[in-house]
């Protein structure tokens, strides 16, 4: 084991984005993409969510550095600490509010780094020396100052990287697959032509959220698992983090969640009997759950009008929402429509929940392997088993 050391004491360049303001996405552009700090999550760079950009304005914002593979992406402002690392020769530039980090190759495996910045002991010590009234970011200085534990030889750090990488690796192949289910049936959806407005009431029930009190809420898994806005929307289905003890609203399976306040519109799916707050609403059909997920996410202008119809936050109340009409499949068409988007549907919710268990084998052996209390030949055949 080497001494513990310091962050740019392992890195050959640590550049922060020196623009203001973020780069407009351009209708069309295809040569490259703006990362900022919404877009690192869970350790990944989200190319699909993306600004889209142009020659031009890559080889502008890319002035004081270019990001190459296995360079990477540090977010200092909220999530802070987020990383995600470059790979296949993604042309990518910095959004506000991130660093470049470029490992010292000779020093430091790159993919080890970025499992090592993932970790819960540096990713607790970056969120302490977050500051900010309003949101909390870190400065240039203390990422260069972060310390880090002392680095093991380079071969465990490339068979420790290995073998987190695998599981990596079939998640990234989890998230093309469900983001290709979800584009596959929003293009069906859309390509149905048999398709009329009708009212929302016409076609689904709405149950309105109801906050109970805070203390009833816990995160021990006792009572139902309980959802009070977007905080924890993925890409289809929501994630467990809080439950409560005392529900009074409910939403069940396949209930379409939607945010009636700020951001409203926003859309997820239930996957099992839930709480909902007032954030949000539960929208339910017995007999087209999958056509009725894709009616109230197909058109997005449905919502605009209330985005900022509150006082200081859009929002969106039932009277409103009762009034909101969608273009819904003809008798003649909907059945057929409803077997193909839910095969999709199936398809999306199968990859995500895999890339969640694999994740949570993840940060479960990545802080035994880190530490030495988990050999990697033991850590191998557990991740053979998974992928």
């Amino acid at each position: 084991m080497s001494e513990a050391t310091r962050l740019d004491d392992v890195c050959t360049a640590i550049v922060d984005c020196e623009h203001k303001t973020a780069p407009e996405a351009i209708p069309g552009a295809e040569y490259g993409y703006s990362v900022g700090t919404p877009h690192i999550r869970n350790g990944r760079i989200l190319l699909d969510a993306a600004k889209r950009i142009d020659k031009e304005t890559y080889l502008r914002w890319t002035a004081r550095a270019v990001p190459r593979d296995d360079d990477l992406i540090l977010a200092r402002e909220a999530p802070v600490g987020q990383v995600g690392r470059v790979a296949n020769g993604q042309k990518i530039c910095l959004g506000q509010r991130t660093v470049l980090l470029r490992p010292e190759i000779t020093r430091v495996d790159p993919r080890y780094l970025h499992y090592l910045l993932l970790s819960p002991a540096v990713q607790e010590d970056m969120a302490s020396k977050a500051a900010g009234s309003t949101v909390p970011h870190l400065n240039v200085k203390e990422i260069r100052e972060l310390p880090l534990p002392p680095l093991p030889p380079m071969a465990y750090q490339a068979a420790v990287a290995a073998t987190i990488g695998a599981m990596d690796d079939k998640i990234a192949i989890n998230e093309r697959i469900a983001f290709t289910a979800d584009k596959l049936a929003a293009a069906l959806f859309q390509g149905c032509s048999e398709r009329s407005p009708y009212l929302i009431t016409d076609v689904a029930s709405i149950t309105m959220g109801q906050s109970p009190p805070g203390e009833t809420y816990n995160e021990s898994e006792y009572g139902l698992p309980f959802y009070q806005g977007t905080r924890d929307f993925g890409m289809r289905h929501p994630r467990h983090r809080v439950w409560c003890t005392a529900v009074t609203r409910y939403a069940h399976a396949n209930d379409v969640l939607v945010s009636v306040r700020a951001p409203v519109g926003e859309i997820n799916v239930a996957t099992e009997d839930c709480g909902i707050g007032r954030g949000l609403a539960a929208v339910r059909s017995e007999k087209y759950p999958h056509v009725l997920l894709h009616a109230l996410s197909s058109d997005n202008s449905v919502w605009r009008p209330y985005e900022t119809n509150g006082t200081v936050f859009g929002s969106i109340n039932k009277k409103q929402f009762s009034q909101l009409k969608l273009s819904w499949p003809s008798e003649q068409r909907i059945d057929e429509l409803e077997s193909q988007l839910k095969a999709l549907d199936d398809c999306l919710r199968q990859a995500t929940e895999e890339s969640r268990a694999l994740a949570a084998l993840r940060d479960t052996l990545l802080p035994q392997l880190m530490s030495g209390r988990l050999r990697v030949r033991d850590a191998e055949k557990i991740v053979e088993d998974h992928v």
